[in-house]
């Protein structure tokens, strides 16, 4: 059971165990739960050294070291710290009362190797106890009464109030009594209510019109060592034949800026422009303004400020009246002015509560808070004097996975589910607060709830991770360095430790070298890596927060063996490529494949070509139906000379009837073959073996034709009819031009035309001698 020992208090109770018996049995141990659930700090503590607040405990504790105390909530880390071992709390800021009056905490009591629960989780407070800080204020001053003339002694005037932001319920900081410091002899103020009233009784407003009093306000009872403040008091002397002597306007608290109050007037017994008038406002300038009615030569009172009934009921405001237009020869004569004063009184108004305090709170919980655990409690009021019931409630859009609950009645807000830092921080709800017996009167409140971390998440190394190495390193060479990422955020912030796991403790290859700034750093541990023999090592690195409690993860480091060059550049980090990069250089392997790639495009071309040629290739029909387009080096008359030449000799020339009839010899129609026979050997042998010499000669000469052709750019890309015009080398029969015919004066032997072979003959007829008979018909 928890117990708690205050620093300022020794009083205690129990709440639970019978109390029927009082004699022995009173002596005897009872179990009970909160021996004191609440602390003391005193505020506005400036020593040196942490004020010490109280002592948490556990029956558990038998004082050997094994129990750890924590406390979370409002402060907890930051205004107020607690040793783990004894549980003694120490506030370490100056607290103010006026500011925060109390905070709400909770402890725990765990063990201090398994780290579990020993106690349930209790919520404990510690108030600020209040010391005499704050002096008393007049927070509705400066003051304006009036009083009329030659009122009896004691006439109330009006009454002042200060106050004061000490604790009124703890000693006598906040009592107050009230004092006239100046003017004492003609006004008095009761000690102990403020209320003002005459002392003399012959007031004349002919003589002195107004009074300035200064009342001062003394805390303590008045008793010395208090503090005091005070505020001015303008007292103004009424005439009583005036009529009237004041001016009495009400006003809503809820009229909005500008609203007109009402309206009043000074009166002039002059004529003309002599009556014109300007206002001015000497005392509440600050809440309203005054403008003149140009037709009326009225002064209208509006309102420059939002009223508060609740702030103050009551406002004088003293109006001042001014001629515009003053001859100078009467200046002496008086001001030619005057003022009144105009007595606003402020009617209330129904208002939606107010949220205390006003612009919304921050709230923390921790991330592993159980649910229905308090997050905090929120505060609104009802500023009316009625000061109705006010209900809590959550706008769901703000908080639509419902984590949060919070109870109508008193604003405490409690968990409804399990919260996850990691997944959000920060919780913004929206809070509504109503009156109880009118829902229209509604406000609303930002809260921003914050989840403290808790450590859940291991850490993980920042993936993936890869390094490499030369199969050449050094031992003890730096190859790598590794740091990780953990999800959780503590408040001391992140401490890690590194290495190896317990599989890679025999590794002989590497070795890990904790930097000590939560990264860690790989090393070779051995010379000389083969990639052949093993080109991947697997490295497991072990990694442990700080806790509490300490969580742990094992990551894989992948190494990659390389050859590197001369320079430690890495080449390749693959076995079969480097023995091609052994024997070659990087330039020289890019080349080698850029010629096989020029290679393969050139095949293809050529593949292409010759298939487009075979599919242009035309039958000998084609080829016939082309005949009308003749070549021949001809020196003679051309087409129409019919008498030299036998054209159908030329058109059939793979007509041959000797051949069809011979019996001897290959089919010669398939292509023309130009013989010339052998007259010294003579035979089917010496025309065999000439044939084949003057056709390789041919051979010879279209490869070459079609070599250029190929090589040609010009040529276009498909198959062509190409036209050649070659006589061979050294001709036996010379020219059979005309013109080497006319150089000569005897006639040409062409008889051995007949002695080329069957293709010759027909041409050899063309030339034959001619007969006398013939040329003589």
């Amino acid at each position: 059971i928890f117990g708690w020992c205050d620093a300022s208090r020794t009083i205690g109770s129990t709440s639970g165990g019978s109390t029927q018996d009082q004699g022995a049995s009173s002596l005897e141990r009872v179990k009970r739960g909160w021996v004191w659930n609440q602390f003391f700090v005193v505020e506005e503590y400036t020593g040196t050294e942490p004020l010490y607040v109280g002592k948490i405990h556990t029956d558990s504790d038998e004082g050997e070291g094994n129990i750890k105390y924590t406390i979370s909530g409002e402060g907890a880390g930051s205004i107020f710290i607690i040793d783990e071992q004894t549980g003694d709390i120490h506030a370490t800021e100056r607290l103010d009362r006026e500011e925060k009056a109390f905070y709400t905490l909770r402890a725990r009591a765990r063990d201090q190797l398994s780290n579990d629960p020993l106690e349930p989780e209790s919520e404990f407070v510690i108030k600020v106890q209040d010391i005499n800080d704050s002096e008393p204020k007049f927070l509705e001053g400066p003051y304006i009464g009036s009083v009329a003339e030659l009122s009896p002694i004691g006439t109330s005037v009006m009454k002042v109030t200060a106050s004061d932001a000490d604790d009124p319920t703890y000693g006598s900081s906040a009592r107050v009594v009230y004092s006239v410091l100046d003017g004492e002899k003609i006004f008095t103020v009761d000690r102990h209510t403020g209320i003002i009233m005459t002392a003399v009784a012959d007031l004349d407003r002919e003589t002195q019109d107004r009074y300035e009093l200064v009342v001062k306000a003394t805390d303590m009872a008045g008793q010395m060592g208090g503090l005091s403040g005070s505020t001015t008091v303008t007292i103004v002397i009424t005439d009583v034949n005036d009529n009237p002597a004041m001016y009495q306007f009400s006003v809503s608290e809820g009229a909005a800026v500008g609203t007109p109050v009402g309206r009043v007037i000074a009166t002039d017994a002059d004529m003309g422009d002599n009556t014109d008038m300007s206002y001015l406002i000497k005392e509440e300038g600050e809440l309203f303004k005054v403008t003149t009615d140009v037709e009326t030569q009225e002064a209208v009172v509006s309102i420059k400020k939002p009223l508060d009934f609740e702030a103050k009921r009551t406002h004088n405001v003293v109006v001042e009246a001014v001629n515009k237009h003053v001859d100078p020869r009467f200046a002496n004569l008086g001001s030619f002015r005057d003022e009144t004063i105009v007595c606003v009184s402020v009617s209330d108004v129904d208002e939606p509560p107010v949220f205390q305090p006003a612009e919304g709170a921050i709230m923390e919980v921790q991330e592993d808070a159980k649910v229905g655990a308090l997050v905090g409690v929120v505060a609104a009021r009802d500023p009316d004097v009625k000061n109705k019931p006010v209900r809590f409630s959550i706008d769901r859009t703000t908080d639509q996975d419902m984590i949060f609950h919070i109870d109508p009645d008193s604003g405490a807000i409690t968990l409804e589910k399990i919260l996850d830092r990691e997944t959000a921080g920060w919780h913004n709800i929206t809070v509504r607060a109503v009156e109880a017996d009118n829902h229209t009167m509604a406000s609303h409140s930002a809260l921003s709830i914050r989840i403290l971390d808790v450590n859940d998440n291991p850490p993980e190394l920042a993936t993936p991770y890869e390094a490499s190495i030369c199969e050449d390193a050094k031992p003890g060479q730096l190859i790598h360095t590794i740091s990780v990422v953990d999800r959780d955020e503590p408040q001391s912030g992140h401490r890690f430790y590194f290495t190896l796991a317990p599989e890679a403790s025999s590794n002989r290859h590497f070795t890990l070298w904790d930097v000590k700034d939560n990264t860690a750093g790989i090393r070779t541990q051995r010379s000389g890596f083969n990639r052949h023999e093993q080109n991947v090592y697997f490295l497991p690195i072990l990694v442990v927060d700080s806790g509490p409690p300490s969580l742990s993860s094992t990551g894989t480091l992948t190494i990659h063996v390389c050859g590197c060059d001369t320079e430690g550049a890495i080449q390749s980090c693959n076995a079969t490529a480097y023995v091609i990069s052994a024997a070659l250089s990087p330039g020289a392997l890019i080349a080698l494949l850029v010629c096989m790639l020029i290679l393969i495009v050139l095949v293809l071309l050529i593949l292409t070509l010759k298939r487009h040629r075979k599919g242009q290739r035309m039958t000998e029909d084609e080829e016939d139906m082309r005949d009308n387009v003749i070549k021949y080096n001809d020196e003679g008359g051309g087409e129409q000379d019919t008498q030299a030449y036998d054209m159908s000799a030329l058109r059939n020339l793979y007509d041959f009837p000797e051949a069809k009839s011979s019996d001897s010899g290959p089919d010669i129609r398939s292509l023309p073959q130009w013989i010339q026979s052998n007259r010294a050997g003579g035979g089917a042998e010496g025309a065999a073996a000439a044939a084949a010499a003057d056709f390789s000669l041919f051979k010879g000469y279209i490869r070459k034709k079609v070599e250029q052709a190929d090589a040609d750019l010009t040529v276009p890309p498909y198959d062509s009819f190409q036209t050649y015009a070659f006589e061979g080398t050294s001709s036996p029969a010379l020219s059979l031009s005309s013109i080497h015919t006319l150089s000569t004066t005897s006639e040409q032997d062409f008889s051995y035309l007949s002695d080329w072979g069957p293709r010759f003959r027909q041409l050899a007829g063309y030339y034959a001698p001619g007969n006398p008979e013939e040329e003589g018909s």
